[in-house]
């Protein structure tokens, strides 16, 4: 099975059904599908090739779902980039995976001024203007001679009459998307994924979320964040409403949205419950809430507590996954009470367990590395075979390969997993996974910092916070403000610093190395 065939039978089953809802727009599973059919015939027609990535660089709404599942149709892989990038990484990713084709706002790509320049892959422009009214003014980007740049409505309805999907290009183990994480280098990495991949995953998970054609999802993750991403791609496949919001900014529209529509799911990360708790929700009815889900970190037992008692329909389920297999596993709700410190035991149809550094399974309580096993496992790192080796090692079986999530774990006598640790240094910042490497290489490009090291503190609202210690060029007169008005120039909201330490000297490890350890020593949030 393709990924595309979820649009594809829901649009069969329940045409005139609602399948999306984004702002003021409302489209039916019939104008979904046919958007994406008619998107789809027009990419092949721009000389899209089977395999062929497709970037869109957009906010979350219909344009953006039009385009997923166009991509998907015409036998490409997509990416989703996150709308808050900027030039350099965006060019970086562009260019990394050799993109074909990219689908933005003329002010997004207006904005990338020269940088067009520096990616000549990239063969087509879509201006997906109607995502941003009032854009479609800007003038298109410049790029080397024989690029098109076209606008997606025109695009559109040049292929009226391409009411069917064309014929199929993919099989279930190519690759579906690239979804970019942050990597230890600095440099974000592609997260291959074949159709087979996400079609395992989304099973899997709306099993165990016992989801029905009944179900509406609010979601306001971005659909650059695989969390996000799954909310609509499963949505989609049991034949359910998906509501996408653009932020959890405004939380109080978003709650009257999820009660004036009645939404039966509504997926959070740490960040947004402790939001909502610290909210007077007693005058809102949420007897429509079915559940909730919670993952990128784990959630404060004292919060599970609270949510629970917000809201007393609603299941609640902890999770734990990262974005090479998706999910790994859930806490049943009805376990809360008796382990609420645990993210449960692996989802169907698929087998996690611990194992110490020699690759050997340990028992109950022992602390070792969380493998996982299963149809859901990425299919390696776009073009970085050693990083892939050092995740996907050979199984239990002769031929196959398991991933080492690089996260520490005990499992109890009934098999339910608890974290431990990571093994890396990467930080996980309101959801979102950021390199310190990346941030550093910010910092370190000012003119007047001499050294810069970045680590991760706890923080009750944002799992873990941002903490940049920053040592000066002798005469500067640097301020903590001035830092962050750099980082801001160049990062986005999620990477940016919550705390700036100017200090005369970094400290060293024995070989001249900056002691991080030391800088995480009495630093708390």
């Amino acid at each position: 099975m393709q990924l595309e065939t979820f649009l594809e039978s829901s649009a069969r089953q329940w045409p005139e059904k609602t399948a999306l809802v984004a702002g003021s727009r409302r489209l039916s599973y019939v104008e979904l599908e046919t958007a994406a059919n008619q998107l789809a015939h027009a990419l092949l027609a721009e000389g899209l090739a089977r395999g062929d990535r497709v970037a869109i660089y957009l906010e979350n709404g219909v344009e953006a779902v039009i385009s997923i599942f166009a991509v998907l149709k015409a036998g490409a892989v997509f990416l989703v980039i996150n709308p808050t990038t900027k030039a350099d990484k965006l060019c970086f990713v562009l260019n990394n995976c050799r993109a074909a084709a990219l689908l933005t706002t003329a002010r997004r790509a207006a904005a990338l001024g020269p940088g067009w320049e520096k990616t000549p892959h990239l063969r087509t422009l879509i201006l997906a203007d109607a995502e941003n009214p009032g854009a479609g003014a800007a003038d298109p980007p410049a790029g080397p001679p024989g690029r098109a740049c076209h606008r997606l409505a025109e695009l559109i309805a040049r292929h009226q009459s391409d009411r069917l999907p064309p014929p199929k290009r993919a099989i279930n183990i190519d690759l579906a998307a690239l979804v970019y994480t942050s990597g230890s280098t600095g440099n974000p990495k592609g997260v291959m994924l074949t159709h087979l991949n996400m079609v395992s995953a989304a099973t899997s998970i709306t099993t165990y979320l016992e989801n029905t054609p009944q179900d509406i999802i609010l979601s306001v993750l971005p659909l650059a964040f695989d969390y996000g991403l799954y909310q609509v791609l499963m949505g989609v496949k049991i034949g359910g409403t998906v509501i996408l919001e653009r932020s959890f900014a405004y939380p109080q529209a978003v709650i009257r949205k999820l009660i004036a529509e009645r939404v039966t799911g509504l997926p959070l990360v740490p960040t947004m419950a402790a939001i909502l708790l610290q909210m007077d929700l007693r005058p809102y009815d949420f007897t429509s809430l079915r559940y909730l889900t919670n993952t990128a970190a784990a959630l404060p037992t004292e919060h599970i507590r609270r949510l629970r008692a917000c809201f007393p329909r609603a299941r609640l389920f902890s999770m734990y996954g990262l974005t090479e297999c998706k999910r790994v596993s859930y806490l049943p709700p009805e376990e809360l009470d008796r382990r609420p410190d645990s993210i449960g035991r692996g989802m169907p149809n698929e087998e996690v367990y611990v194992v110490d550094d020699e690759g050997r399974r340990v028992g109950p309580g022992i602390v070792g590395e969380l493998v996982v096993r299963g149809a859901n496992v990425m299919k390696g790192y776009w073009e970085l075979p050693e990083e892939t080796a050092r995740r996907l090692r050979p199984g239990p079986l002769p031929g196959e390969s398991v991933l080492y999530t690089g996260d520490l774990f005990r499992a109890d006598e009934e098999g339910y997993l608890y974290f431990v640790s990571r093994k890396d240094d990467i930080i996980k910042c309101r959801g979102e996974k950021v390199s310190p490497r990346e941030i550093e290489n910010v910092l370190a490009a000012h003119p007047e910092i001499a050294e810069a090291a970045v680590v991760g503190v706890p923080d009750p609202i944002l799992g873990q916070a941002i903490r940049a210690v920053v040592a000066l060029k002798p005469g500067s007169r640097l301020t903590q403000q001035d830092v962050l008005r750099h980082c801001a120039q160049r990062l986005e909201d999620f990477m940016l610093p919550k705390f700036v330490e100017i200090r005369s000297e970094l400290p060293k490890t024995g070989n001249g190395k900056i002691d991080k350890r030391n800088l995480l020593c009495g630093a708390t949030a």
